[in-house]
């Protein structure tokens, strides 16, 4: 049965309930898109290229919640200096994370899987940690309702490991039901990693135990 979810009903239940997301929050879509194009000159969208299923690239969408300043040197400022008082509210209640329902009905990403990190990721990651690319990332999953921003790179992908080795309906919707209660409840799920730690390509540079892709590069 646990195949026949992963290899096929876990599809029609995402395409099923994103459409029915999307229709449901259509008003609040709507009052979000104006809100931001006054908020953002004009713009609604952040859009990023990620790996998806099998490592295949993909457009990420979300709401955008940050401006692109830049400093002297032409970088972009962090993070933290570059969120809105809007973005700060988006993601707040992870509103931000709405339009990746299209993403879901593309067929791109789950309601539940890892979470589709960097491009520039993809040879840091260790052959057992590139399980994760073996099923479609998700909007949610185990390692963002666990532990939020205190888990570090290996412990998120232990997580991922573990969901990708256990895919089941009912693990996928306590997932579910775990997130929604988390946002409701005011407690932040970690949809993104944080600047608390470092990226994962910063951080498997500086660290030598690990056995990556890019050690045969």
């Amino acid at each position: 049965m646990k195949i026949i979810y992963r290899n096929f009903i876990k599809d029609v239940l995402d395409f099923i309930l994103a459409f029915m997301c999307l229709m449901i929050l259509l008003p609040l879509i709507l009052l979000l898109i104006i809100i931001l194009l006054l908020d953002n000159n004009g713009k609604v969208f952040f859009i990023q290229k990620r790996p998806g299923k099998n490592e295949k690239i993909f457009k990420i969408i979300k709401f955008k919640t940050m401006t692109d300043k830049k400093d002297s040197k032409g970088l972009l400022l962090p993070n933290n200096h570059r969120v809105t008082r809007v973005g700060l509210i988006l993601r707040k209640y992870s509103l931000d994370e709405i339009p990746q329902l299209i993403n879901v009905l593309k067929r791109d990403m789950s309601f539940v899987g890892p979470r589709p990190l960097r491009v520039r990721y993809l040879p840091f990651y260790t052959l057992e940690e590139s399980i994760r690319h073996s099923v479609k990332p998700g909007i949610t999953g185990l390692a963002q309702i666990s532990g939020r921003n205190s888990l570090d790179w290996d412990d998120k992908f232990s997580l991922d490991i573990q969901y990708v080795n256990n895919i089941s309906f009912k693990n996928d919707l306590i997932i579910i039901l775990k997130t929604i209660n988390k946002i409701f409840s005011n407690q932040d799920v970690d949809f993104e990693t944080s600047n608390v730690i470092d990226d994962l390509d910063v951080s498997r540079r500086n660290c030598k135990k690990h056995n990556s892709k890019v050690d045969e590069i």
